[in-house]
């Protein structure tokens, strides 16, 4: 087990006026059940557990996740770990490559995230943070250039259509400057593949031309989406551009949706032909608007305009991946390969 201390003092806490007696004892906190390492996700909960001294009276813990950005856990809108009697907390968090435990006085409102984790002083007593425990902790973080953009590419696995491994192997740009997403078999295990968008982009337009999708076998999936880590109560703002037949070989193989997707009006089926496809999403207020061509300037092969549920902007990135459906009835039988030639994103 990793035993990590922080212990900052912030003495303005105990000065005069505060109408309580000054702990003997300097502010401290630690971490003393450090969750493994991940690269986030809304998918999976683990337990943070860790002890306090010299807290004040209406002192709480403010628990963080870094996952690119720091992330307050376990969500949004419950930022708060309560202290027991004997100094003791405990709690649930997502996944990061690092965790951070602040020990705040009662007027304390944390931020949903924070690009750098706040300093000890005024209404914040101590700071500790620490790496995630695991195999990813000893891994160094793989990012690629694509498309004149930085991504991270997935190491860890996900629950995104049951659950997957994913190899950083899997992801390459080649000298065309085209991305190669790559689901295959590595010892005995399929792997898939995934990059996420170091930034946020909001609103505007978005455009994805990808190479020949008709060797897709059924049980893989391709998807095309926004995504935010922060935001459950928001359906995470997902918007997506997804070709698969979900396990079914007799279905159309591509979808506009607009989550949750268990409303039918969310979700657009249509069939996306051979070749070279571009896909766009236009994102305005309360406007999602998708459309597919053959080419780059080609027919249109489908398009959609959804105008209930569109969701606003927050700290979603763009993700693109290449996954095993695991839900399907018919198992993958060889390794598959999609090349994304272009992503382009327009105000």
């Amino acid at each position: 087990m990793q035993r990590l201390v922080g212990a900052l003092v912030c003495l303005s806490a105990f000065g005069a006026g505060c109408g309580q007696r000054p702990s003997t004892t300097p502010p401290a906190i630690e971490i003393s059940q450090v969750p493994e390492a991940g690269e986030g996700g809304a998918e999976k909960l683990v337990p943070i557990a860790g002890q306090v001294r010299g807290a004040r009276p209406g002192s709480r813990i403010v628990l963080y996740a870094k996952s690119s950005i720091w992330w307050v856990q376990p969500f949004g809108n419950e930022p708060f770990t309560e202290i027991a009697a004997d100094g003791g907390w405990k709690n649930e968090t997502h996944l990061g490559t690092d965790y951070a435990a602040l020990l705040v006085d009662a007027e304390y409102r944390p931020a949903p995230t924070v690009q750098e984790l706040p300093a000890p002083g005024g209404s914040i007593l101590a700071v500790v943070a620490v790496k995630g425990s695991g195999e990813l902790a000893q891994r160094p973080r793989k990012t690629i250039s694509f498309s004149g953009y930085e991504w991270d590419v997935r190491q860890v696995s996900s629950d995104r259509g049951g659950s997957n491994m994913y190899a950083a192997e899997n992801v390459w740009v080649d000298e065309k400057g085209h991305l190669h997403l790559k689901l295959m078999q590595r010892e005995g295990r399929w792997t898939s593949a995934e990059i996420t968008l170091t930034r946020s982009l909001g609103y505007g337009t978005y455009v994805f031309v990808i190479g020949d999708i008709s060797h897709l076998e059924p049980s893989a999936a391709l998807s095309m989406l926004t995504w935010d880590d922060g935001a459950a109560q928001q359906n995470h703002r997902e918007l997506d551009i997804e070709i698969s037949r979900w396990g079914n070989p007799a279905s159309v193989n591509a979808q506009y949706v607009v989550q949750p997707y268990y409303v039918a009006a969310n979700v657009a089926r249509f069939d996306a032909p051979g070749g070279r496809l571009t896909h766009s999403l236009r994102w305005e207020p309360g406007r999602a608007a998708f459309r597919t061509i053959k080419g780059l300037n080609g027919a249109v092969v489908s398009s959609h305009e959804f105008t209930s549920g569109v969701p606003v902007p927050g700290n979603e990135q763009v993700r693109m991946n290449l996954y095993y459906f695991r839900y399907s009835s018919t198992p993958l039988a060889r390794d598959i390969e999609v090349v994304i030639e272009r992503f382009q994103y327009l105000p």
